[in-house]
């Protein structure tokens, strides 16, 4: 037994692959993954960039597609969709045991409609009627804009990852998205056919916190200031937790739940630390709570594996985290400003990359062409 598939066993939290390459579904490493207790996984635009850049995994396919006239950006989508499809079947016999509870992969859409909400929904819907696989989550970040597409597609019977999220304010946003999304499928297609077929995670950020608050506790500099530092990411998900067992309880969800709706898990996305001072694994062991998922890059998955700590964390220490983000407050730390200075970032980082990305394919696709 695996401390990954301890997670899941004894604690009911899922540890997914933030990760997704060809070479990886081609040598068998993605399938190992799976046995050693992985029920998922999540892609982005910096994932595919990186993934596309590296050896000759994509050059067969990238080279039909450049010999039959398509573009770069067409291309990139054709070799993105082929690597999630893979990964989707090879997660099926997981989906199938676990009656829809995982086996899940993530694909993000083209980061140019994060402010779209139309754009969005079109962009969503087409991903599933192409790819047809009932264990795809197609990703929106939680902007003002991508907030009520996400309701929109819930409406429309989509499973969701609802991703970016830097805030408590806006994790309820995101929360009332999904509920009024199914309510209003349920009112137009009632049964628990309709919503059972519906899944979505709420991908909370963490690390990135602590280095945006980090970054400002220092240039306040004071002692009080200093001995906050690396702190306020794990207080905001443990008291995200705690609004996520508030909010899917009582007789909302309740009634919700009869008719055969599922929970929307929070998801732990950027779980592996930046600062080189904070334990590699602390991002993991501190957030470990049932209906909960954690999305971890290669590295973090092994450092759990070898050192990790398998207990039920993520409901201790909430009283401190409330005291924490008081004192934060009184030090003069705007919270709003932070979670939007992140999305900000966030949704240019994914921009960055997926114009590398194509940018890296017309290259390619140039010196293919005939002289």
């Amino acid at each position: 037994m695996t401390k990954l598939a301890d997670l899941y066993d004894r604690h009911g939290q899922s540890p997914w692959l933030d990760d997704l390459r060809r070479d990886w579904l081609a040598d068998g490493t993605l399938a190992r993954w799976v046995e050693r207790g992985v029920r998922g996984a999540t892609s982005n635009p910096s994932i595919f960039q990186k993934a596309m850049a590296a050896g000759s995994a994509y050059d067969e396919q990238f080279g039909r597609l450049t010999a039959d006239g398509c573009s770069a950006l067409r291309s990139y989508w054709a070799m993105a969709t082929t690597d999630v499809a893979d990964a989707l079947d090879l997660f099926a016999p997981l989906y199938r045991q676990s009656g829809g509870g995982d086996g899940f992969v993530s694909l993000e859409l083209a980061p140019d409609l994060a402010h779209d909400t139309e754009g969005s929904v079109e962009a969503a819907l087409r991903f599933h009627s192409d790819i047809a696989r009932p264990n795809l989550l197609v990703k929106i970040p939680a902007t003002d804009e991508g907030v009520p597409a996400v309701r929109r597609l819930i409406a429309r019977g989509a499973s969701i990852n609802i991703t970016l999220i830097f805030s408590l304010e806006r994790y309820a946003q995101v929360m009332e998205a999904y509920l009024a999304g199914l309510e209003e499928l349920e009112a137009h297609e009632a049964g628990a056919a309709s919503l059972s077929r519906v899944h979505s995670v709420a991908s909370f950020f963490v690390s990135r916190v602590d280095v945006e608050i980090d970054r400002r506790l220092e240039a306040i500099g004071s002692p009080e200031a200093l001995e906050l530092r690396g702190r306020a990411a794990l207080s905001q998900a443990k008291l995200a937790y705690q609004a996520f067992r508030r909010t899917f309880s009582g007789p909302r969800w309740e009634a919700l739940a009869a008719k055969g709706a599922r929970l929307q898990r929070p998801l732990w996305a950027s779980t592996s630390t930046k600062n080189p001072d904070y334990p590699d694994t602390l991002y993991v062991d501190t957030l470990i709570g049932a209906d909960t998922v954690n999305t971890m890059p290669v590295a973090t998955l092994e450092a759990f594996e070898d050192h990790g700590r398998v207990a039920a964390t993520a409901e201790e220490g909430v009283e401190e985290a409330e005291a924490l983000f008081a004192r934060l407050e009184e030090l003069g730390i705007d919270l709003g400003e932070v979670s939007r200075t992140l999305e900000d970032e966030g949704v240019a980082a994914f921009a960055k990359s997926f114009d590398q990305g194509i940018d890296a394919l017309e290259e390619k696709a140039a010196a293919l062409a005939p002289r």
